[in-house]
């Protein structure tokens, strides 16, 4: 695993603090988003407890194996710059049509007003664009990872 010294830190605190965690246990280092302000507007909001789910195209995670979520896997979440953030464990993850993704999904994500509505317009639209930059298609039918995971370290 190609990881920074931050991370590598990070991580040995997290170990450090709980100890049936061993510092050999794999884990993904990512941010949320595909900006710096979105990156930290996430990450924070898992840090005050907000947010506990994310979604992530299915079709992505293909193309990206080892960016796909894991099952009860750990990951450190970063800033846009590389900085670790916090640790959070995957907890359920749940393939679902975009058209079929709930309204308490949309809540458990954190994000805006926490609607369904909300939900399905800002999701809609960073899934188009990411599905542009990975020439592939979106659309209504669009399998989406709805990912729900618990936040580790800082708590």
């Amino acid at each position: 695993m190609n990881t920074s010294k931050p991370v590598q830190t990070f991580w040995a605190e997290f170990c450090r603090a709980n100890p049936q965690i061993d510092s050999v246990t794999p884990y993904q280092v990512w941010y949320f988003g595909n900006s710096s302000e979105m990156a930290e507007e996430l990450a924070n909001l898992v840090i005050t407890g907000e947010k506990f789910a994310t979604a992530s195209l299915a079709e992505v995670n293909k193309i990206k194996p080892d960016d796909a979520p894991v099952a009860d896997g750990y990951s450190v979440v970063t800033n846009f710059e590389g900085n670790p953030l916090c640790i959070i464990q995957t907890t359920e993850i749940v393939n679902t049509p975009f058209n079929e993704v709930g309204a308490q999904f949309a809540a458990d994500e954190g994000e805006g007003d926490q609607s369904l509505e909300n939900w399905r317009r800002v999701h809609s639209e960073y899934f188009t664009r990411e599905a542009a930059t990975m020439e592939i298609a979106f659309n209504e039918d669009s399998i989406i990872c709805c990912e729900r995971f618990k936040l580790m370290f800082p708590l």
